[in-house]
């Protein structure tokens, strides 16, 4: 347990933060799979912008996110 002030202020900002990007996550997820199980071209471009979202706030790396929405604009040009 951190004893100075400015230590004790990074572990409540480091929790914060942890739980935003635990909600991204999450919430990443769901919409991925909500587009795998619709095959809706709605919810398959949706799921391509929330990862990009993830992407720029480094949630998710750059190679991860291209292969992602590789596989989602795979299934978008078959469901067309």
């Amino acid at each position: 347990m951190p004893n100075i002030k400015s230590a004790k202020k990074r572990v409540k900002v480091i929790a914060a933060k942890t739980l935003r990007n635990k909600m991204i996550k999450s919430n990443l997820k769901t919409v991925i799979k909500s587009a795998d199980a619709e095959k809706s071209p709605e919810a398959i471009k949706l799921a391509i912008k929330k990862v990009d979202q993830a992407c720029a706030k480094g949630i998710m790396h750059k190679n991860k996110a291209a292969r992602k929405k590789s596989q989602l604009a795979k299934k978008l040009n078959a469901a067309q």
